[in-house]
């Protein structure tokens, strides 16, 4: 139960610090943050949450980790219903409090894109399903490669935390203008069912994309790195 509350609270502190960074902070007037200051701000979710949490249950906060963390033979198939219930309901609350911050301003429509995750019309740089669909995947490949690779028994210990949240930094500046980034199911849905509508149509890409991603990202790193010393 303390693994489950952890990755409950480690996904519920992603999506309001990353989410809430590009719905608050993005475009305030004169400090607005930007493109770089948000894939900052969920780099940073991760950092903070590996070094919080990373003793408990390993801070994964993505179903699609703990999926891709099962494909290479790091994580129990038991452990993966509860793990990725717990990543939901947290990406859910965290959407949820968003919420409640966000609406507080007059004016202000979550329907109009409250940083759900899109293609095609509703990709922020106008980007097609097919861009859409590859650019998820690719990423959350890599993710998967340098979350194995930092926490291999073999990589300098300690340090697994910065190069994970640089890493996703990274995905963030890449693939914001194409998807507004998901690489991540439980960051999709807890938004979308907010965003509603169109946001809810399109999410079974943010889930199936990266979940493809992080398995094909799990096998790539067991063909280089098994049997190595």
């Amino acid at each position: 139960m303390k693994q489950i509350g952890a990755e409950f609270f480690g996904t519920f502190w992603l999506v309001l610090g990353g989410c809430g960074s590009a719905v608050l902070a993005a475009a305030f007037p004169n400090v607005g943050i930007g493109l770089l200051g948000v894939a900052f701000a969920f780099g940073l979710t991760v950092l903070t949450m590996g070094y919080a949490i990373g003793h408990i249950s390993g801070y994964h906060l993505n179903p699609a980790v703990s999926i891709g963390l099962w494909a290479g033979g790091r994580f129990p198939a038991n452990k993966l219903l509860p793990y990725i219930l717990a990543q939901v309901a947290g990406g859910i609350v965290g959407g949820g409090i968003l919420y409640l911050i966000a609406t507080g301003k007059a004016g202000f429509d979550p329907h109009a894109g409250f940083a759900a995750n899109g293609y095609g019309e509703h990709s922020p740089g106008g980007y097609s399903l097919f861009a859409a669909l590859v650019t998820e995947v690719v990423m959350t490949a890599t993710f998967l490669f340098i979350i194995m690779g930092a926490t291999d028994r073999r990589a300098p210990q300690g340090f697994a935390p910065i190069a994970i949240g640089l890493g996703l930094t990274l995905i963030h500046l890449i693939s914001i203008p194409v998807t507004n980034t998901s690489v991540n199911p439980a960051r999709s849905l807890g938004i979308a069912v907010y965003a509603g509508d169109w946001a809810l149509g399109q999410v079974w890409l943010f889930w199936v994309a990266p979940i493809a991603g992080a398995v094909l990202g799990a096998f790539v790193y067991r063909f280089i790195a098994e049997g190595e010393d």
